[in-house]
């Protein structure tokens, strides 16, 4: 008696880049050829922006995951590491706050670190929150060790993510995939040909070749060539909650030292970013149309450099939003494609990847049951209703009325799930946690007391401890993570020991070039 099992014996991708070929790699990595062949198409045409992207840690366990060596990915990928991110001007002018990753305190006998800092801070103690963030420790003094070579130290709660050229990124990723098995096809899609139930059959080519499969990955980018113009697939318009909707990027010469951490600056129409590489600096405002136009945009950016630039800034108009189906039929819109929420959070890349691991985990045959499509998008729907919230968050509670964005963002309508959490993390300090989530606890906390929202009242559980106990614990907690981190090694050093000197940075540009 046969099982009635159809499987995938081809999946085709549309697009390379960075989400095409983090696509090919985890199929490759998942699947011998002999069982399902994969197929990229990508024209040359159509370029990367590849000015420095910013991740987070779910990135680096990726790469591990991959079976790649961490050592040579940042090698071959002129990459920096990344404690979390500086926010700059946000709540106020000349204030200024830190998102690390990883831990932030440890439990205080059964109970919760943050209560227990909150207690203490309305006893009239001074403990900065981010004291107790080796992250955020590491980051101001500009250090860096593998948390994972100090585990039972006061770092080894710590977490990192990379800085990397996404070009570089691409091209490492398309070696790894091509290594094992997938096939590239150079080509530009002029047409879908679709089977009788509305399932995609095949590609047609520009230069007359169809290319078949049984499902297909759309990482066509903002086009969205098979999800939208072929499958007609709706976009979420989410610009009522997110003000920003173009971002100017340009990549600058190394200047100073590689600071282990991301910045993000609060400027009059949005917000600009600082990324260090190890073969330049890449930076970008991200701002309101509404509020600003393209040339001012361009003066704002180019005024702020610290060093000579090596592009010329190049204008990217976005939409934020989502799909109302990521999986639609036997077709998977991943990357921008997909969607797209701002890069304030450096979640881009996360969300390429988590799209690619729900898509294993609910893995289809040929007939796409209707069920796996459903969670699917449900699941990846709630990944990117956190990620509006969290991005949303620095918006909404920001002091600032200085200028007509910064004055209309206090008028932003927040979705009932962000003013739930705001209500209730005001109250108590309590936070609303799936187990799935991006986003854990540290990080809300870390923006709330950043914004400077700190709850109201403590948790009663608390009061079950000895004050003293608190008091002294929170103390030696501090100078144990100060005292460790005075013996790492700067970030640069760390980097220079490791990987060697950095690649040249290309020569600069005369100062007229573009302008």
């Amino acid at each position: 008696m046969g099982t009635g099992m159809n499987p995938l014996k081809k999946i085709v991708i549309l697009g390379g880049g960075t989400s095409g070929w983090i696509a090919a790699s985890m199929l490759a990595a998942h699947f011998k050829r002999e069982r399902c062949e994969i197929e990229l198409i990508e024209s040359d045409e159509i370029s990367s922006v590849g000015v420095g992207e910013s991740t987070i840690p779910p990135v680096v366990r990726l790469i591990n995951r991959l079976g790649i060596d961490e050592a040579e990915f940042i090698r071959e990928t002129q990459a920096c590491y990344k404690l979390g991110i500086k926010f700059v001007d946000w709540r106020t002018k000349n204030q200024s706050y830190f998102h690390p990753y990883g831990a932030l305190g440890k439990r205080i006998d059964a109970q919760d670190f943050y209560q227990c800092w909150l207690k203490a801070t309305m006893a009239g103690e001074q403990y900065d929150l981010q004291d107790f963030s080796p992250c955020a420790v590491m980051a101001a003094q500009e250090r860096f060790f593998p948390p994972m070579q100090a585990m039972n130290t006061p770092i080894g709660g710590a977490s990192y993510a990379v800085h990397l050229d996404a070009k570089l990124v691409a091209a490492y990723l398309r070696r790894y995939a091509e290594a094992r098995g997938v096939v590239r096809s150079e080509g530009n899609c002029v047409q879908v040909l679709r089977k009788d139930n509305g399932f995609i059959d095949a590609l047609e080519l520009s230069d007359g070749r169809s290319i078949h499969g049984d499902f297909f990955i759309d990482c066509s980018g903002f086009s969205a060539q098979l999800v939208e113009k072929a499958l007609g697939v709706e976009f979420e318009d989410w610009s009522s909650y997110l003000p920003c909707d173009r971002a100017i990027v340009v990549k600058t010469q190394v200047a100073g030292s590689r600071m282990p951490y991301t910045t993000a600056t609060a400027r009059k129409s949005g917000w600009a970013w600082r990324i260090p590489l190890r073969n330049g600096t890449g930076h970008g405002y991200v701002y309101s149309s509404q509020f600003c136009t393209d040339a001012e945009a361009k003066n704002t950016l180019l005024k702020h450099l610290d060093a000579p630039r090596i592009s010329e800034p190049r204008v990217i108009q976005f939409a934020t939003g989502r799909r109302a189906e990521l999986w639609k039929d036997n077709c998977l819109a991943l990357g921008l494609s997909g969607g797209f929420i701002e890069p304030l959070e450096s979640t881009a890349i996360h969300l390429i990847a988590r799209g690619m691991d729900f898509f294993l985990r609910f893995f289809p045959d040929v007939e796409c049951e209707p069920s796996l499509r459903r969670e699917y998008n449900r699941r990846m729907h709630a990944d990117y209703e956190e990620v509006r919230d969290f991005i949303l968050l620095h918006y909404c509670t920001s002091e600032r009325d200085d200028s007509e964005f910064w004055r209309w963002c206090k008028t932003l309508v927040l979705p009932e799930s962000l003013r739930e959490r705001i209500e209730l993390f005001k109250g108590h300090g309590i936070l609303r946690e799936d187990n799935d989530e991006l986003f854990r606890a540290s990080s809300w906390q870390s923006v709330f007391e950043g914004m400077g929202i700190r709850p109201l009242k403590y948790s009663p559980h608390v009061d079950n401890l000895d004050y003293g106990r608190i008091s002294k614990t929170l103390k030696l907690a501090r100078s144990a993570i100060f005292n460790m981190v005075k013996t790492l090694p700067l970030h640069d050093t760390y980097l220079e020991e490791h990987y060697g000197a950095a690649a040249e940075s290309p020569t600069a540009l005369p100062l007229n070039s573009g302008d």
